[in-house]
């Protein structure tokens, strides 16, 4: 019980400017859709960003979850920090070149024409992200969450901070002071290219903070190096496969609807709402920052079974409360966006969903990191890819983002389903899937019941209410005693 309180402390800390940094970036979403009311412009945003996250997972190689693993095994941790940097920072600075150099082809080959410095600017910004994950890292095995969440707050903080100067300072000056000197700065035409230029400015600011905190040994070790790329490249095809589950849609909505069907403004509307499931991720992300360094140092605790049953018990609870609250009160939270995204919000239900059952994944795959058997992970994941590609290919054409939405959530439970049917064989974990299936089945019959009565006219939020009291009553009569021992346990 003592390692379960731990691991909720660290939750909290690590999770901090995490779960507040993520609420706070994600007003900008509904910020950038009363600014740019053409839903195309959102699409754009979504588009780049999808490539952004590919670029990122493939540029770091799995080497961040390689440095927690021999950092933890090495007697000295600065020549693995060393090693995995030079790495990285090689690597990093030659795709910016690249970018740099072939911009326009670049922009040509992902049909962004035009769009040549959002490139440029996205290029520097992922090279200097990349470069922070080391540091990052570092600070989280070093169990240093205060200077952790002190860098990510300023982060988020400068790039919500220059979204409003650009989006709504600038502008409002500009046409208060048309002959001034913020006039004379400020390019309309330069429209969402201002959300890229925060986020480079941000994430240059925090690369810089982090340099005290990286006392580079520049020691590089080949023999070493060689180790890691071997332990983390099934981490890389995860990531990849993951990046595809999450992102691919972001991709293949514009190429695969029909030009009639104007596929960068779905695109936008589906984007908009896709974020609005963004809460329940915002806990999976908090829980992986703690969770992830801490199971390694604690791989050898005998009671580290009963943890992971707990874990994934509460966490599991805790999920298809936020599934259950978000999904019926979702025509109250629709007057979030502006009215020409709306729309897409019958997506969200399905999407939320999607994100629980990710995270679930996540929590219930630790077997095959702790086994040493990474290349599960990539087995699982390039399952789920194909699962993903193969609904998006054959039924976007037909159902626009709808086939997305389903796609994404029909890739996440087939990979719970399956990881948890291999963690038996290889790391067996009594987890109680009786009771899973039970708030599984329970919080869906109550949805059901509301989304039947529910109409766009009449949302019946009474009905909302008293299905969400209902299900927290279930909890607490069915779980009080357990709560009870967790709370007076030491």
């Amino acid at each position: 019980m003592k390692a379960l309180k731990k691991l909720t402390g660290e939750t909290v800390i690590y999770g901090m400017p995490s779960i507040i940094g993520r609420f706070l970036n994600w007003w900008l979403n509904p910020l950038w859709t009363y600014i740019f009311l053409d839903q195309v412009n959102l699409g754009i945003i979504a588009n780049i960003y999808a490539y952004v996250a590919f670029l990122f997972v493939i540029l770091t190689y799995g080497m961040e979850t390689g440095f927690f693993r021999f950092a933890s095994k090495e007697k000295d941790s600065t020549k693995v920090f060393s090693t995995s940097f030079i790495s990285l920072a090689f690597t990093s600075l030659l795709f910016l070149l690249v970018v740099l150099i072939w911009t326009p082809d670049i922009a040509s080959a992902i049909q962004l024409d035009g769009m040549e410095t959002y490139i440029k600017i996205m290029g520097i910004t992922i090279a200097f992200d990349v470069l922070s994950t080391l540091p990052f890292a570092r600070l989280r095995l070093q169990h240093r969450p205060v200077k952790f969440a002190i860098i990510k707050f300023v982060n988020i903080g400068i790039n919500i901070g220059f979204n409003i100067i650009f989006l709504v300072a600038l502008p409002y000056f500009a046409k208060q002071f048309p002959s001034g000197i913020i006039d004379q700065l400020y390019k309309p035409d330069f429209g969402i290219g201002y959300i890229f230029l925060a986020n480079m400015i941000a994430t240059l600011v925090t690369f810089i903070m982090l340099i005290p905190y990286m006392k580079l040994a520049l020691v590089f070790d080949a023999v070493l190096w060689k180790k890691m790329l071997s332990y983390s490249f099934p981490i890389l095809i995860v990531g990849i496969t993951g990046m595809i589950n999450q992102n691919i849609d972001k991709i293949l909505l514009p190429n695969l609807l029909p030009d009639e069907a104007e596929p960068l403004k779905q695109l936008g509307i589906y984007a908009a709402s896709f974020k609005m499931a963004v809460i329940l991720n915002m806990f999976i992300q908090a829980f992986r920052f703690a969770f992830e360094p801490f199971f390694f140092s604690r791989k050898n605790d005998d009671n580290d079974k009963t943890m992971y049953v707990l874990v994934m018990k509460y966490f599991a609870i805790f999920g298809f409360i936020i599934f259950l609250f978000l999904s019926s009160f979702i025509d109250l939270f629709k007057f979030i966006i502006a009215p020409p995204y709306r729309e897409g919000i019958v997506i969200v239900p399905i999407v939320l969903m999607a994100n629980l059952f990710m995270g679930l994944y996540f929590t219930l795959s630790l077997w095959y990191k702790l086994s040493d058997k990474t290349h599960y992970g990539a087995y699982m994941g390039i399952m789920g890819s194909v699962i993903t590609l193969l609904i998006n290919i054959i039924f976007i054409p037909h159902l626009g983002y709808f086939a997305s939405a389903w796609a994404i959530l029909t890739c996440f439970v087939s990979m719970v389903v399956v990881s948890y049917f291999l963690g038996r064989k290889h790391y067996p974990i009594k987890y109680d899937v009786r009771n899973f299936l039970f708030y599984f089945f329970v919080s869906i019959l109550l949805f059901g019941i509301y989304w039947m009565v529910r109409t766009e006219t009449n949302p019946h939020f009474w009905l909302a209410i008293i299905i969400n009291i209902l299900f927290l009553a279930i909890i607490v009569v069915k779980e009080k005693n357990e709560i009870y021992r967790l709370i007076k346990t030491e």
